[in-house]
């Protein structure tokens, strides 16, 4: 038997773990320190297909088995309803909590009741999960890399037409970065200096359904486009892909988020203007302290919350970097994320940074 869901506290500026004194865990016969043997967390994936959630992986398991814990890793490929029924086989694996990366934000809402059902807490890892009481939410703060992306293809075109390609409709990051790019944009629509052209969201971040909402705004706006702020760097590559069909790539500014290795490419090559990016490190160590510390029945002091349609949810947020081609080298290639041949293969040799 799982022990009761925790209650949460906020404390600003800092993330904490305390333990929560009196708590009693039922769990085999186990006592206030929680499970008996090694924790076990279930960690139920959207995809491993896409790069950088290998690396999301590898890195939450590494810091996890650093803790002494056990991880049983499942993959959806991208289908929700596969997720909602791979996380019911986790629960049946007496895993001690669940960590969820939601394919679907509102149908991932069954893991969170399904786990409850049996005392197991759960966080939600860069994705909320909508619509349920949600224990715990790690994630980057995305209003913020909203308005980064947006901020700075201002500095570079503060003036003009902008098309706005947004992610998953389905993805409540999708809307938070909305939310934060409207906020940089607000003030020069405001005052007439941007023009928004065109507003088109992408079931499921595709690439190939982003370069066709760009086909269609470069068509109906005779090509005339300043600026596309992509909400992440498979639809920036879906757009620059339409761009370069025109001969506009590296001319209309584009930004993205993820800093995946083509899109960093793209941004030291000059087709892509800026990434936004977050360092997993932190994000993914974090979440695997957060887990086991929900899983041993101890309070976790958050950043603040996040609504997710039915509840605050308690939320820690780190810090997003804005990544151009003056401080790529520096913070990308600088925190070991991609090797700088990889990056630069397609710069001649003699332009490449160094120290």
């Amino acid at each position: 038997m799982k022990r009761p869901r925790l209650g949460l506290r906020s404390a600003p500026a800092v993330v904490a773990v305390v333990a929560l004194v009196g708590l009693m865990a039922c769990k085999g016969g186990g006592d206030a320190a929680g499970p008996t043997g090694p924790v076990r967390i279930g960690l139920s994936m959207d995809s491993l297909r896409v790069e950088r959630w290998t690396r999301d992986r590898d890195l939450f398991v590494a810091r996890a088995q650093e803790l002494g814990a056990e991880v049983l890793v499942q993959s959806a490929d991208s289908d929700p309803v596969r997720q909602n029924s791979q996380a019911e086989n986790l629960l049946v694996q007496d895993v001690d909590v669940l960590v969820a990366i939601p394919r679907d934000g509102v149908a991932a809402a069954r893991i969170v009741e399904a786990a409850h059902a049996q005392g197991v807490p759960v966080l939600a890892y860069d994705r909320i999960i909508r619509d349920c009481d949600l224990d715990l939410y790690i994630s980057f703060d995305n209003e913020r890399v909203g308005y980064m992306q947006a901020e700075y293809l201002i500095r570079v075109k503060p003036t003009g037409s902008y098309f706005l390609l947004g992610g998953s409709p389905s993805d409540n990051n999708a809307h938070l970065l909305r939310k934060g790019q409207m906020r940089a944009l607000q003030p020069f629509i405001d005052s007439g200096a941007i023009r928004i052209v065109g507003d088109q969201f992408t079931d499921n971040w595709d690439p190939d359904e982003a370069l066709k909402h760009v086909e269609n705004a470069l068509t109906a706006n005779d090509n005339a486009i300043d600026a596309i702020v992509a909400s992440n760097d498979g639809t920036a590559g879906g757009a620059i892909a339409a761009l370069r069909a025109q001969g506009l790539d590296g001319v209309v500014a584009v930004s993205g988020q993820d800093a995946d290795m083509a899109a960093c490419q793209r941004v030291v090559e000059g087709s892509q203007t800026v990434t936004v990016y977050k360092p997993l490190q932190p994000l993914a160590t974090r979440a695997a302290e957060l887990a086991v510390a929900l899983a041993k029945g101890e309070e976790i002091a958050a950043d603040g919350v996040i609504p997710n349609g039915k509840t605050d949810v308690r939320s820690v947020l780190l810090d997003p970097v804005q990544i151009h081609a003056d401080n790529l080298y520096s913070v990308v290639v600088g925190d070991g994320f991609h090797a700088l041949e990889d990056v630069y293969r397609n710069v001649p040799r003699d332009e490449w940074p160094g120290p």
